[in-house]
């Protein structure tokens, strides 16, 4: 006979958060305005501590013993320069961000803060430090870690944050519930998807939102023999194809940037490049990712559920 643990001590799966659902079969997502694509655009704005506290489950610096001032130095040049010339471009284009925060920032950079309230950005939680992790953190830790994001954006931005990128991609197996618990309803760390889907929680309404990994220029601009010209046509290629597939079913694409890759001065024009060919087109929802997964929940969520319960019966 298999003993199995009682509920309560067993760890959530991936089945008890999302079912599986292939995009063929699904109702059609419509977009404001009968769009084709919604566009989220999100620069990680972060900040790497000189010197983190030690997690036993990753190390902060690829070098060791710290500081790493070679790798601190690197990131901390996206906030002295490359988040500057980053903005310009937004603001040539119209561009209201989904910025992936951490939150710190809000306080070890106000000019930062300042631009991003007076320029009406959206706020998604990206942690507090991008040396601080999830991994490890208990039920308690983890409940306080977002009660401290949401007071920090709300007392020095004036705003709620809506969803998050788990700090530098970590989570716990109660993450999702924990954040529909704290008022959270979408999250970006399942890179499953190029439509908003689902996600089942105890308490609330939380939602995957299509994040990229593919679109984002900290992996392209690692890989060897990939530069910034690659990225752009990397963003027109991945356009083309949702574009095309959106006239039947809305899509999202997402470009995610971070400030101290494309940000420098040799990068920026290919970023400028990729954003004047997307927005051309008509049928671009320009939107941020609160309004993407406020249209889903309120427009689409119920009759997605229905079909995945229709679908398993």
């Amino acid at each position: 006979m298999t003993v199995r643990p009682q509920e309560s001590s067993r760890q959530p799966r991936e089945e008890d958060y999302v079912r599986y659902s292939p995009i063929v079969g699904r109702p059609p997502i419509r977009w404001p305005g009968g769009a084709r694509v919604a566009l989220w655009v999100v620069p990680n704005v972060e900040h790497y501590e000189y010197l983190p506290p030690h997690n036993p489950y990753r190390n902060s610096w690829g070098r060791t013993p710290q500081p790493d001032v070679f790798n601190y130095g690197a990131r901390d040049f996206g906030n002295r320069v490359g988040f500057w010339r980053m903005n310009e471009v937004f603001e040539r284009h119209g561009i209201r961000p989904t910025v992936s925060l951490n939150v710190a920032v809000l306080r070890h950079f106000p000019e930062i803060r300042d631009v991003m309230r007076d320029g009406e950005w959206d706020v998604m939680s990206h942690g507090i430090y991008n040396t601080r992790y999830l991994f490890g953190a208990t039920e308690d830790e983890e409940r306080a870690f977002y009660a401290e994001v949401n007071q920090t954006v709300a007392e020095l931005m004036g705003r709620e944050v809506k969803g998050m990128l788990g700090p530098a991609f970590t989570a716990t197996a109660r993450t999702p519930a924990l954040m529909a618990e704290a008022g959270l309803i979408y999250h970006a760390d399942w890179f499953i998807d190029d439509q908003p889907f689902p996600i089942d929680v105890p308490k609330g309404t939380l939602v995957g939102l299509p994040y990229s990994r593919d679109i984002n220029d900290s992996l392209v601009l690692t890989l060897p023999g990939l530069e910034s010209d690659d990225f752009a046509q990397m963003c027109c290629d991945q356009f083309d194809v949702l574009y095309e597939e959106g006239a039947t079913s809305g899509r999202v694409m997402c470009i995610a940037l971070h400030p101290y890759q494309l940000g420098h001065a040799q990068r920026i024009g290919h970023l400028d490049e990729a954003l004047r060919y997307v927005m051309s087109h008509e049928g671009v929802w320009m939107a941020t990712g609160s309004e993407i997964a406020e249209w889903y929940i309120e427009q689409h969520r119920d009759e997605h559920l229905a079909a995945l319960q229709a679908a398993t019966r």
